[in-house]
């Protein structure tokens, strides 16, 4: 492996939170917004990790709050860098929540985040390639590139006719 390479595996995060009374709405649940609030951040740490740079939040995919997280439960974000390009790496998170008081586990939520790496005068610097490691890195890996173009059309920054990966899945191509 070259110095321009880094595994999966080395950006890896986990973060371990209360869910305390002043994070939480009047039914004594999470704020979607606090929530929100500590994905980006344990996203951002693992995108630093593997750029070993200053980092900006460029997008968050749909977040859907599947399972409310009570006062008192205890949330844990894993996030792990899942593919890099010149400046910018997508980031997977998973979110998940423990009752102490009944020992019930669930995941709440996943998502993608996109960072960008930039200097100290905000000028963006480029970023090692990631390496996967696991079928599960190397599934993830692969698919990004799909996710990072949608996202581009979404954004208005690439055209539909241009995303080739894209078009594999809803083209077929043999005649």
């Amino acid at each position: 492996m070259t110095k321009q390479q880094k595994l999966a595996s080395e950006s890896k995060v986990v973060t371990n939170q209360i869910v305390l009374p002043n994070e939480t709405n009047p039914l004594n649940k999470l704020m979607g917004g606090e929530l929100l609030h500590q994905m980006d951040v344990t996203a951002a740490i693992a995108a630093q990790r593997h750029s070993n740079s200053i980092v900006v939040t460029a997008s968050v995919d749909n977040v859907s709050f599947n399972h409310p997280i009570g006062l008192g439960n205890i949330v844990t974000l894993e996030a792990q860098v899942t593919r890099s390009f010149t400046s910018s790496m997508e980031v997977y998170i998973k979110v998940s929540s423990e009752d102490i008081t009944t020992g019930i586990k669930q995941m709440t939520n996943e998502a993608y985040l996109t960072f960008v790496a930039i200097d100290g005068k905000g000028n963006k610097v480029q970023v090692p390639q990631l390496v996967p490691e696991t079928e599960q890195e190397k599934d993830k890996f692969a698919s990004a590139l799909r996710r990072r173009q949608l996202r581009l059309i979404l954004a208005g920054k690439m055209k539909p006719e241009n995303a080739e990966e894209l078009q594999a899945i809803f083209i077929n191509r043999e005649k």
